[in-house]
């Protein structure tokens, strides 16, 4: 398949900035694949769709605010770090952006001087792989002194007046605040992502109490989400794309859950991609999951057949990315394109603050 094939128009003032102030108060567009239909409900009646014998599946990553901004020791010059995947012992997989390129051996300033730092070396496609120094366990550092790892279409004012050359003085410290709350789902628990598994962020306390008073079981995966997840997919052809592996984990008890749901007849409801690519790595021929953990690199776009997964909820993504092209294996290209086109035109919000589908 052509990667053009995936295109749409959408204006720049569709793109969600910020979160709305109820988790569960978006919009929700629901695709039929069988009927070939859409309607238009709201996240709030989500419980309503799913019957007591369907089980979800969630995604239990939890975000690390991993973007960290600091100097040069030997220009001075701004440094902005993503901090990637702990590879050793203090020693991190980092995205790496500065004025000039990132050398072996260069030093480095972060975070008004908490953290020092030290290139090691390249590791490809502008990662690098870097000792930091710090007086405690990075995660516990970050904590305090990073900032959520917003995707670039977010946009955050930087606070006037004020130098760029820390975390604390280059962002809008309401905004980093909300952020760090919002960009967050309700149930994360295992750190390790540098990006929201954004259909969970609809879920609330009292949505999800709603859904288990309808006796919806729920059971949880992992899937730790890196900056390959948004990678720009730049091949002309679909098939010539390669995702970057990603670590996951099905514990024993969720592939007990769905054997008993597949047992009971439900459906299998995964609350979004990462869910549905953890699922379907996994999967049986008829329909059950095995337990265990790794890296995988499934990508999923038409055509493919999925084993493990009944309906999706998921956001709307961006032209030409792997994660519209999964949404169009699942729920057919010509019905999900027709969908993109109406929530344009119904002005629904984007991407990751913005609201979502559910594809049955």
């Amino acid at each position: 398949m052509l990667t053009s094939d995936f295109s749409y128009e959408l204006p720049e003032a569709l793109i969600a900035q910020k979160p709305l102030p109820a988790r569960s108060a978006s919009r929700m567009m629901v695709l039929r694949r069988a009927a070939g239909t859409i309607e238009h409900r709201n996240v709030a009646d989500l419980p309503l769709l799913l019957d007591p014998s369907d089980l979800l599946v969630i995604n239990n990553t939890r975000v690390i605010p991993a973007r960290l901004f600091g100097t040069r020791l030997d220009t001075g010059g701004r440094v902005e770090l993503l901090l990637v995947e702990e590879a050793d012992p203090g020693v991190w997989s980092c995205m790496f952006r500065a004025s000039g390129r990132a050398s072996p051996g260069m030093k480095l300033v972060l975070a008004s001087g908490r953290i020092g730092a030290e290139v090691l070396e390249p590791e490809g496609a502008g990662r690098y792989r870097i000792r930091f120094t710090a007086d405690r366990p990075m995660l516990e550092v970050l904590e305090e002194e990073g900032l959520p790892p917003l995707p670039p279409y977010i946009k955050r004012p930087r606070v006037a007046g004020q130098s760029s050359s820390s975390s604390s003085s280059s962002i809008d410290l309401r905004g980093r605040k909300e952020d760090r709350e919002r960009y967050q789902t309700v149930y994360a628990r295992e750190p390790g992502a540098v990006a929201a598994p954004t259909a969970g962020l609809h879920f609330d306390r009292p949505l999800l109490d709603a859904i288990a008073a309808r006796g919806i079981a729920a059971a949880e995966v992992t899937l730790h989400v890196g900056p390959g997840t948004f990678k720009p997919v730049t091949a002309g052809r679909v098939e010539d794309h390669v995702m970057e592996p990603e670590r996951y984990a099905l514990p024993p008890e969720t592939a007990e859950a769905v054997a008993a749901a597949r047992g009971r007849g439900g459906r299998v409801v995964a609350v979004g991609s990462t869910s549905v690519r953890t699922l379907e790595t996994m999967a049986n021929d008829d329909g059950t999951v095995r337990a265990g953990e790794g890296r995988t690199d499934i990508f999923i776009h038409p055509p493919f057949r999925f084993r493990a997964t009944d309906a999706i909820l998921t956001n709307f993504h961006l032209p030409r990315s792997t994660l519209l092209m999964m949404v169009c294996a699942f729920g057919g290209m010509e019905l999900v394109m027709k969908a993109y086109t109406e929530a344009v035109r119904e002005r629904y919000r984007f991407y990751s603050y913005g609201d979502c589908m559910l594809v049955v």
